[in-house]
């Protein structure tokens, strides 16, 4: 039986990079995944696509042309690839945002 309602509170931290940790519920080939980044997250370069929105926390995203600020509320699209490579730093934190992903 698919359940309706995904209980973030009883699925379990997973440890990503030092200073990133998530939580995933997958069905199929979606994922929805809670993501939490801290100060200590390492600054380095992804070349994965994200489309979600920002929980709480305020972080920047640098891409090779400009530097953008997040924070709650806002919006995340960014394609996969190298021409759309990205990297974060958190500016307060933790920052928390929740993805949607296809495999």
């Amino acid at each position: 039986m698919i359940s309706y309602k995904v209980d973030f509170a009883r699925i379990p931290w997973a440890a990503g990079i030092p200073g990133i940790r998530y939580k995933a519920f997958s069905h199929g080939s979606s994922r929805l995944r809670l993501v939490e980044y801290t100060e200590e997250m390492e600054p380095h370069w992804c070349h994965k696509g994200h489309i979600g929105c920002i929980l709480e926390g305020r972080f920047e995203i640098g891409f090779s042309s400009e530097t953008l600020e997040y924070g709650p509320g806002d919006g995340v699209f960014i394609p996969p690839g190298s021409e759309h490579r990205h990297k974060a730093r958190v500016i307060a934190g933790p920052v928390r945002a929740l993805f949607v992903e296809e495999s």
